[in-house]
């Protein structure tokens, strides 16, 4: 992912622990430093597995803020990439003075990947370590701990500019443990949350059983089917962008290639255009099929031990929860 432009800042707790204080870069770290590249990739790697919430821009009211504004401004060349990130270092310090734990290394990065522009920003923790000197001693070695980030954000500013409807360009981190830090960050971006990115998924992964049970395909075929669905999430997430339904649609089924999206549509699931996929949410889902002697039988792995259980003693499947239709067939009377 080349970087264009890169900074880090510090952020320090003062002496009476009363606020956070800035101290600012001298200047950009230069585009082709391979080490800083390593620590942006390291970054985005962390962030991508990461829960997010996501939204985009408020455009109005109580909750609009600067960053739209200045970020416009950056891209048009009318502020420079250190004026932008000192200017977003000062209102988290700000908007973040009652949380001291925030303290450590601001990572502002403007990168590209293929067509796509993005701006991270993430604040990392330093730990000590140990590392070995010229004389092949042990020596202690303070570290950067990219693998764990509780603040982070990232805006696609290539969805952000083409001003798509109802897109959701702007992800940040949402972990259960840090409600007061998404707050704050939600504060900082100026943004409406909009996509909820585990509820999104859920519903993606019912009306996807909903479909592989209505086309009535075979085992093999489901599986497919199934793995499809799953490496293609997996691999958006790794890229830290999010499903589009007709993209899906066609990977689903290249024989019909609008089939699973006019499914999606026609059963009116209410999902978004684009949804970001929930790596929690995916590593559960996974479709248990079998079919023998006339019995033919298929659900998804997170009903098993809730509304199916298995007996491995008896060699017996307990369905709690009889599916309406086939209750309707059972009671029928002729």
């Amino acid at each position: 992912m080349p970087l264009m432009q890169s900074i880090v800042h510090r952020l320090d707790p003062t002496l009476d622990g009363e606020r956070l204080t800035l101290t600012a870069a001298p200047a950009p770290s230069p585009s082709d430093d391979p080490v800083m590249a390593s620590l942006v990739g390291a970054l985005n790697d962390t962030y991508n597995t990461k829960p997010k919430g996501w939204g985009r821009f408020a455009e109005e009211g109580e909750q609009a803020g600067p960053l739209a504004v200045w970020l416009r401004d950056y891209l048009a060349g009318e502020q420079s990439f250190a004026e932008l990130s000192v200017a977003l270092a000062g209102r988290l310090a700000k908007q973040l003075q009652e949380q001291l734990s925030v303290s450590g290394y601001l990572v502002i990065s403007h990168q590209r990947q293929g067509d796509t522009e993005t701006l991270l920003m993430a604040l990392v923790h330093q730990r000590e370590g140990i590392g070995i000197n010229d004389d092949h001693h042990a020596v202690p070695a303070a570290q950067l701990n990219t693998s764990q980030l509780t603040l982070a954000a990232r805006i696609n500013l290539t969805q952000w500019q083409s001003d798509a409807p109802n897109a959701q360009y702007v992800s940040f981190l949402k972990d259960r443990g840090g409600k007061k830090l998404a707050e704050g960050l939600v504060a900082l971006l100026g943004m409406e949350e909009g996509v909820d990115a585990p509820a999104e998924t859920r519903t993606l992964l019912k009306a996807f059983s909903d479909y592989v049970e209505k086309e009535d395909y075979d085992d093999e075929v489901s599986r497919e089917k199934t793995d499809t669905l799953v490496d293609y999430a997996n691999e958006q997430l790794r890229r830290g962008e999010p499903m589009t339904l007709e993209e899906l649609s066609g990977l689903v089924d290249e024989q019909q290639p609008k089939a699973f999206y006019e499914h999606i549509r026609n059963a009116d699931y209410g999902l978004s255009p684009e949804i970001p996929p929930d790596k929690r949410t995916l590593s559960q889902f996974r479709r248990f099929t079998g079919r023998a002697g006339g019995v033919s039988i298929s659900f998804d792995s997170h009903l098993l031990g809730s509304s199916i259980e298995y007996d491995a003693t008896q060699d017996r499947l307990i369905i709690k929860q009889v599916p309406k239709q086939l209750r309707e067939q059972l009671t029928k009377k002729d």
